[in-house]
């Protein structure tokens, strides 16, 4: 668990007595009571086909836009639960860079983002493989290249070895901190991931869907990282609900609906590490929010529809690459206003050729002026 809300640190602390669900005779024997989520993990797999068959009908091209922009936002959103804020058109770049397509956008490259976004991609387009020790070693790695998690170093593809003492999820100012969990002992680390990921590869648990919800629990409360658990965790229940679906398409983001909702997902977690083996509550939320999330996914829809419209609207006029890489970004939500100075920055021409580009626009009626004028003129798109 990291609060990124609340900046924790995982730094050794004062040990307080709390009993937690790790240290109880029966670990890890989680119990869930199936007749009660019954009915909601009917309604989420319904959910899950309906979204499914309606983007399958689209075509492949409206696919693949749909799945590049749930992927940038979900490594974007998975990124701000840890407090790392990435640029949307770099993440977008990067994304449609491992997929092999047009990212119609930024060339450059982050090494750190670059490695989250591997580690994603190959967290669900490998669902269908058993989940090894190598391959988490493999995703932490990607994710730390420098050896560094900010200005500290640690322990990248290995398991965390507590030589600064017991590893613990704390918030709140120095001298005042609050912990949250604390984890088990590095000895223990290995056979327990030896026993998740034996039960992880295994049959014992039909239903992906709550399978995924139990893994999530289970690995953030071995948390066998020194850092990035919450984001592997994350991955991990992805590949289970890739798994639960049989495709790697992603047309959702879990990630961005737990940022959405993270107060009532570390309440939540907090009370399940800190209660028994019976995880009802744990599995109610989790399930809850993946429908949210399959709910907000009607969204990209919507918007992945609204470009192919758009673009089907001016087939017949000729742009050039300056004005189709605008015109995407206005499409992706572009931040902030556009400007004649702002064309200017994201294509890297003069003033003035930005100024003939917009004009062109306008007088074909793409782009509108918005109220306004002189310095301060701006143009959004014509709806």
């Amino acid at each position: 668990m990291e609060n990124a809300e609340k900046n924790p640190l995982q730094y050794p602390h004062k040990v307080r007595s709390m009993i937690y669900i790790l240290q109880l005779s029966n670990w890890p024997n989680f119990t869930w009571d199936r007749g009660a989520l019954a009915e909601k993990l009917a309604a989420v797999r319904h959910q899950q086909g309906r979204l499914i068959g309606r983007l399958e009908s689209l075509g492949f091209a409206l696919q693949q836009e749909a799945v590049l922009q749930t992927l940038t936002e979900d490594v974007m959103k998975s990124s701000e639960i840890e407090g790392e804020v990435f640029d949307a058109a770099l993440v977008r770049s990067s994304v449609a860079r491992r997929l092999g397509m047009d990212a119609g956008g930024l060339k450059a490259k982050d090494e750190h983002l670059e490695g989250v976004v591997e580690m994603m991609l190959d967290a669900t387009q490998s669902f269908a493989d058993p989940l090894t020790v190598d391959q988490l070693f493999g995703w932490h790695a990607t994710m730390f290249p420098t050896g560094r998690s900010g200005m500290s170093r640690i322990r990248v593809g290995a398991w965390r070895d507590d030589g600064n003492g017991p590893m613990q999820v704390v918030s709140g100012p120095v001298s005042r901190e609050r912990v949250h969990y604390q984890a088990p002992a590095a000895e223990r680390v290995a056979t327990e991931m030896d026993r998740f990921l034996g039960w992880f590869n295994s049959d014992l648990e039909a239903d992906w869907v709550a399978k995924a919800g139990i893994a999530h629990l289970w690995f953030v409360t071995i948390h066998p990282f020194e850092d990035g658990n919450g984001r592997i965790a994350r991955a991990i229940a992805d590949r289970a609900l890739a798994r639960s679906e049989g495709t790697a398409q992603r047309f959702y983001s879990m990630s961005a609906r737990i940022r959405q909702e993270r107060e009532g997902y570390y309440a939540i977690l907090e009370r399940t590490q800190q209660g028994v083996m019976e995880i009802t509550p744990w599995l109610d939320w989790f399930i809850t929010c993946f429908g949210r999330a399959i709910d907000e996914a009607q969204k990209t829809l919507v918007s992945v529809l609204d470009k192919a419209r758009f673009w089907e609207s001016v087939t017949a006029i000729q742009l050039n690459e300056r004005q189709r890489k605008v015109l995407n970004l206005l499409l992706d939500g572009l931040e902030g206003k556009l400007t004649t100075s702002k064309w200017a920055k994201l294509t890297k021409f003069s003033q003035d050729t930005a100024a003939r580009d917009i004009a062109f626009l306008v007088e074909r009626g793409i782009l509108e002026r918005n109220p306004g004028g002189g310095r301060s003129t701006s143009y959004a798109l014509k709806r």
